[in-house]
């Protein structure tokens, strides 16, 4: 729930400001920038959430501009692709149409855009008669249009992870994270409803049963809004009714401890005039994968004097 939403400039002027409850004080607003800069001096680095005063405040940076969660400044980009301080002045109307049926009374409502664009139109900067918001709109299932028909059935499902590592100078891992994410692409006809089982540490130790290989130990995981979440909290089935087309499942991370997927070593050979580096690649992932498009870098001082590479 939240009690207001602000679209901010890189000075901290609101371009938007979309009051539902009436419980935030201008001077919050006022209180963002010198807090925010407050943080990142401190700590070198200011975090999402920031709370000051009895007040949360939850900011998001997008080129110049600050708003207030992922899910508006996708909806944002789905009506005028770069998001941008011109963008937003531009398009104020439209911005305030979308904030006021994605958001009621401060509760997230309707966040998909595919459904958003049903019945939310716009060309250039004046906005369309509106024609009558679908059906979707005031069903369960929000994020999916009925009457959906394919020929040929198909879903694809990817995984994609990336690994955070810090690596001390002598080459000990000090910490290490996978962030993953689950894309789909669904082409169903109707209202299909799905199940996704995954090899989840918990779910085994929950029910007892004897996993036939590794499980993993997620955290940190957030789903779409069409995953049943109390189906999930009881027996750690992802079941759901999925959106038509592409859309993330979910994102997620494990904390586990992991070797560099490419390990550099690096000899420095000091002569007369001149610095000699040797450097030294190992692959360190199974025979049967293949790295692609990889770059090692070898940082030299600005005032090295034509550096040769061999």
């Amino acid at each position: 729930m939240a009690s207001a939403v602000f679209v901010l400039d890189l000075k901290g002027k609101p371009l938007i400001a979309r009051d539902y409850r009436g419980d935030i004080p201008m001077s919050a607003i006022d209180n963002f920038m010198p807090l925010l800069q407050k943080r990142e001096e401190e700590e070198g680095t200011a975090s999402p959430v920031i709370t000051d005063a009895g007040i949360t405040y939850l900011h998001l940076r997008e080129s110049d501009i600050y708003s207030k969660t992922e899910d508006c400044t996708d909806a944002f980009k789905e009506y005028f692709k770069t998001l941008e301080e011109e963008s937003i002045r531009d398009n104020f109307v439209i911005i305030y149409e979308l904030l006021d049926e994605m958001m009621d009374y401060g509760v997230p409502q309707i966040t998909e855009t595919k459904i958003l664009k049903e019945y939310i139109t716009q060309e250039s900067h004046v906005l369309e008669i509106q024609p009558r918001p679908p059906s979707a709109v005031t069903d369960a299932v929000s994020w999916r249009s009925e009457g959906i028909e394919y020929r040929k059935n198909e879903v694809f499902l990817d995984v994609v992870e990336s690994i955070n590592m810090l690596v001390n100078s002598k080459g000990n891992v000090l910490s290490s994270e996978i962030l993953g994410t689950i894309k789909m692409k669904v082409y169903l006809s109707g209202m299909p409803e799905l199940r996704l089982g995954l090899n989840d540490k918990v779910m085994f130790e929950s029910t007892g049963r004897t996993p036939r290989g590794k499980t993993v130990e997620m955290e940190d995981i957030r789903f779409h809004q069409c995953v049943r979440l109390s189906r999930f909290e009881d027996d750690r089935t992802i079941s759901f009714i999925p959106p038509d087309g592409e859309f993330e499942l979910m994102n997620y991370r494990l904390n586990t401890q992991i070797k560099p997927l490419i390990w550099c070593d690096s000899v420095v050979e000091t002569h007369s005039g001149r610095i000699e580096y040797m450097i030294k690649a190992k692959a360190q992932f199974k025979h049967r994968s293949i790295a692609n498009d990889v770059e090692i870098l070898v940082p030299v001082p600005d005032d090295a004097d034509c550096p040769r590479f061999k």
